[in-house]
């Protein structure tokens, strides 16, 4: 009977082992495959290729077959991020991405020169310059964006509800991300406009609400998430957390089971649990979305706007030997009440859409602020 046992196990563990090694030479075939293939472009192209760019797309495209957020970044693209989330970049002041092999504008950022022009969320670029971005990789097109201060740069969009193309003219300009803005509103509201999360962020958030709490006057909060494409996990979980007493924030799973987690507020809400309504539009994506989320299934604050962008998933920066990165999604985010915002969004309490084209956030034309005010002063 043991023997018999044994026999089974040893069979069973024979077959794992053939799997395993078929699998193996299966990949092995694939790699030898990859460079007979490049061998024969290299050799047979009408054109003389730049290997070195051929095998940069290569990595692009395998991690953008994963999902449309995972990319790989050579080492100037690398470096370039490296200083945009430190707080000063150069370029066009848009969050992008890949969506059916063209770039997707998740985000203009306020203030700079594609917000200034009139790029919206949800804008496709197809040209730029004379270049077509059908087939290009994301870091292709983003480093066809990049130029020197002072360069203007041509982008053809096309736009949801618009039958013909958009051109745009735009001069490239060093940007300077102040990602918290505050301001008092009618002498009873305090304003806080946060654009993008970055590794100040809370802090600035933690003192401006801090300095309006001084004002005895102050019954309510307008916090504004529109256009805010995202940024650190970690600064979305401790903004959550300034107006939450207690409960989950977020959690995240992972195909790794240890790495699966979960975050809750702490005690101590910094605005003594006055109203609040939290801004939100199609470009309110990832981290905007945790905060929203979380402040609308805690039902601490009225969410008013447009469905935000849907975002629902981690990514990490893996630096590779070459001084480039991957950037790599690893987990999904689920908000408290067990919900993937993925490809979904958050959708607001109170639907208010843009009113017309000269809208802008913070203007005469802002009628999802003005409504979110009213509401407030009834």
């Amino acid at each position: 009977m043991i023997k018999s046992y044994f026999g089974i196990l040893l069979l069973f563990w024979f077959a794992s082992m053939i799997e395993l090694n078929s699998a193996e030479n299966d990949i092995y075939k694939k790699i030898d495959l990859f460079g007979e293939v490049l061998e024969k472009i290299n050799k047979e192209y009408v054109d003389e290729i730049n290997q070195s760019e051929s095998m940069d797309s290569a990595i692009d495209g395998l991690l953008q077959s994963l999902d449309p957020y995972s990319s790989y970044m050579p080492p100037e693209i690398f470096s370039e991020m490296q200083t945009e989330t430190s707080g000063e970049f150069g370029g066009l002041g848009i969050e992008v991405g890949m969506e059916a092999g063209v770039v997707k504008v998740i985000s203009p950022i306020d203030d700079t020169p594609a917000s200034r022009a009139g790029i919206k969320s949800g804008d496709y670029i197809v040209k730029i310059n004379a270049d077509q971005v059908q087939g290009k990789s994301l870091s292709e097109a983003v480093d066809l964006m990049r130029g020197p201060v002072g360069s203007s740069i041509e982008l053809t969009i096309r736009r949801r509800g618009e039958k013909k193309a958009l051109t745009f003219n735009i001069v490239r300009e060093i940007i300077e991300i102040q990602s918290v803005k505050a301001d008092l509103i009618d002498k009873n509201i305090g304003y806080i406009r946060l654009t993008s999360f970055n590794e100040n962020s809370s802090d600035q958030i933690k003192k401006r609400i801090k300095d309006l709490e001084k004002n005895k006057s102050v019954k309510a909060y307008i916090l504004d998430l529109r256009n805010n494409p995202g940024g650190l996990l970690s600064q979305a979980i401790n903004i959550s957390d300034f107006f939450l007493n207690n409960g989950e924030i977020v959690s995240t799973k992972s195909r790794k089971v240890s790495e699966n987690r979960k975050w809750f507020a702490k005690k101590g809400d910094l605005t003594d649990g006055k109203t609040l309504i939290v801004l939100i539009n199609y470009g309110s994506a990832s981290a905007s979305e945790i905060v929203a989320g979380a402040l609308k299934d805690h039902k601490r604050a009225i969410l008013l706007g447009e469905n935000s962008y849907g975002k629902g998933s981690v990514q990490s920066i893996i630096p590779l030997k070459n001084n480039g990165a991957i950037r790599l999604t690893v987990a999904k985010y689920y908000l408290p009440s067990g919900k993937s915002i993925s490809e979904v969004g958050v959708s607001p309490d109170i639907e208010i859409v843009e009113e017309n084209e000269d809208f802008r956030i913070k203007t005469k034309t802002d009628n999802q602020l003005n409504y979110a005010i009213k509401l407030i002063n009834g």
